[in-house]
């Protein structure tokens, strides 16, 4: 997995790189076909700003999170990035177990 992080008016310290990257972690734990993340740190007047986009085999992974501290705002995007990459995962496995498709539904009347 290959992860960019970018800050848009907030500098990217070791901490921060270090905190978001084991906080990225979790997710790959859940689906280890995440190829790439990009996650954005931005700094908007007195809020803070955490978004990600994951890069996944089927599609791309979209979430954010604005809080008053920057570490709360990546708290806060973990859960949502994880709850729809576990949500990908069932979509994947049912369409490869055949449900959900009402062609297959008929083929086996």
């Amino acid at each position: 997995m290959q992860l960019s992080i970018t800050g848009h008016h907030v500098e990217i310290t070791d901490a921060l790189r270090s905190y978001v990257e084991e906080k990225i972690q979790r997710i790959e734990r859940h689906f280890d076909h995440v190829t790439n993340v990009h996650v954005v740190l931005r700094v908007e007047k007195l809020q803070q700003k955490a978004e990600a986009t994951l890069h996944v085999s089927g599609g791309d992974i979209y979430a954010d999170d604005t809080q008053e501290d920057m570490y709360a705002a990546i708290d806060g995007l973990i859960p949502k990035l994880d709850r729809q990459v576990l949500k990908h995962k069932e979509k994947l496995h049912q369409r490869s177990r055949g449900h959900g498709r009402p062609d297959h539904a008929e083929a086996n009347q």
